[in-house]
């Protein structure tokens, strides 16, 4: 019986994900740079099966460089989604370029060096995308509300993938040095699949980046402060919005889109929603657009697909996910057991009530 290597089921697997981005039709700059990183680790996995399962060292040195790649353009994907001030983002780009360049130098200077070189690198971008994670989704202003949780789940995923790498790069080192390379050929497996859920998840999202032409300052704020004034009118301004021109449906609305329809500073938006909702500017869209499918399933027999589309949803997954947290059921037993006949929900803006 025929048996594939895993890096190469890795990689066959990713040049899938790649073909199906690349069937996108709404390609935006953030996309192609997720294709690049996409085809970049499917081409990584290819090295790596060549390496472990024929034994081919002539291909190491490019396989150090591009693993010295790779950390830099998951940080750019990323970046892409989020202000030009979050930290690190102001650097030129090529400076991302300095760890390939080390490892370069390191194969014609010091070879032995070049595991050390590849674990800085991973563990510094990681920290770098666990601090964008930190900062919380509203700092993702580009990606669109209606990705914004797979967007952030993705951020951390991919910093957690990177610190893990480099543990796991320091396991094989180990594993090299003492003579046990079955353990260094389990651990290398290992880290293909652990690339395959984290590219998958990038591949999720990757289409729902929408770079702005003006960034706004880091959207983040302690959910403790109590709301003042200003806070309050920020919010009823963005009440009024929501009701009068509904731009909850509005398919790729994000932050800085949102911040300037509004005339308010993405920061402001997302420190007032947070103060007086207690709660994410993605939630709070997300309450706008439950709200308004509950209408529509209560007073139309639209099937439920066409409530989704219609209230500003563009996956499945992510309505029924949102319509659980905000309802507490499916939308399909909502509308058996008709629990609200005009549509409102406890705690939620009478979407129904905004002229059409």
């Amino acid at each position: 019986m025929l048996s594939l290597p895993m890096p190469f089921v890795v990689a066959f697997l990713l040049l899938i994900l790649l073909g199906q981005m690349l069937g996108r039709r709404d390609e935006a700059t953030a996309d192609r740079l997720f294709l690049i990183l996409l085809g970049a680790y499917a081409l990584q996995s290819i090295l790596v099966g060549l390496r472990w399962t024929y034994d081919m060292t002539g291909i190491l040195p490019f396989q150090s460089v591009l693993a010295a790649l790779l950390p830099a353009l998951a940080w750019l994907c990323f970046r892409e989604l989020a202000p030009q001030d979050v930290p690190g983002s102001r650097l030129p780009i090529w400076v991302h370029g300095v760890p390939a360049g080390v490892v370069l130098a390191l194969i014609a200077l010091w070879p032995a060096g070049i595991d050390l070189a590849l674990i800085a690198t991973f563990l510094g971008y990681g920290a770098a995308l666990a601090r964008l994670a930190w900062m919380g989704p509203d700092a993702l202003s580009r990606a669109s509300f209606e990705g914004a949780v797979s967007t952030y789940g993705a951020v951390r995923a991919t910093a957690a993938a990177l610190i893990l790498s480099a543990l796991l790069e320091v396991a094989v080192t180990l594993s090299l040095a003492s003579g046990y390379d079955a353990y260094a050929a389990a651990v290398v497996g290992i880290a293909n699949l652990l690339v395959l859920l984290v590219i998958g998840g990038a591949a999720a999202v990757a289409g729902r980046g929408r770079p702005a032409p003006e960034p706004p300052p880091p959207a983040e704020t302690p959910p403790a402060v109590s709301p003042d004034e200003e806070d309050v009118a920020i919010v009823a301004r963005l009440d009024d919005l929501m009701r009068t021109k509904r731009l909850f449906e509005d398919l790729d609305l994000n932050l800085e889109r949102l911040a300037r329809r509004a005339l308010i500073p993405a920061r402001r938006i997302s420190v007032a929603v947070n103060r007086v909702r207690a709660r994410n500017v993605s939630q709070y869209i997300n309450d706008y657009r439950i709200a308004e499918a509950c209408r529509l399933l209560a007073e139309t027999e639209e099937p439920i697909t066409t409530v989704m589309f219609k209230a500003g949803f563009q996956t499945k997954s992510n309505f029924n996910r949102e319509f659980r947290r905000v309802a507490g059921t499916s939308p399909s037993e909502w509308r058996s057991n008709r629990l609200s006949q005009d549509g409102t929900l406890p705690g939620l803006a009478p979407a129904s009530a905004s002229p059409r």
